[in-house]
């Protein structure tokens, strides 16, 4: 097995590309808001838009994450690819993106949206349709991608 690293890197990777491989093998990620000042986390299904500058989630209204999202529209997004096992330190990756939240207004753009979200998750087509479901893209303004325990590579709007 590889050393653990004791110190990070700079990396050197396209951030993009990483990110679009992760969207790819990944359906779920983990989304941070702020509640009263204090970090909020859930899991979201989520698809990356065509262009990779954004990404896309459906969530019923009647949240805590979307009520946070209204009060405060910065969050972070992690998407990984760990493993439970001790060469997962090694061979996982992970992206944190911060950005800013904005549920999409119905007509022709959120149904776009949709369709790409759709597309990737098509058992969630009722759900994204639904009146009750806000369709949420967060706008990317930093990417930081993390890989073999602790090399770092960055990506900045």
């Amino acid at each position: 097995m590889t050393e653990i690293p004791f110190n990070k890197s700079q990396g050197e990777v396209n951030v993009t590309e990483r990110l679009q491989f992760l969207d790819r093998k990944q359906r779920h990620a983990v989304l941070a808001t702020v509640s009263n000042g204090r970090p909020y986390t859930s899991l979201v299904a989520f698809a990356l838009t065509p262009d990779a500058t954004g990404l896309l989630f459906a969530t019923p209204k009647k949240t805590t994450k979307y009520t946070n999202m209204l009060k405060n529209s910065n969050v972070s997004i992690l998407i990984d690819s760990r493993k439970n096992t001790a060469k997962g330190y090694m061979e996982s990756e992970a992206v944190t993106i911060t950005g800013t939240a904005t549920a999409i207004r119905k007509g022709r753009r959120r149904d776009m949206l949709a369709g790409i979200f759709r597309e990737k998750h098509p058992e969630l087509g009722g759900f994204v349709n639904a009146a009750s479901t806000a369709l949420v893209l967060v706008a990317f303004d930093k990417i930081i991608h993390a890989g073999k325990f602790q090399i770092i590579s960055k990506w900045q709007k």
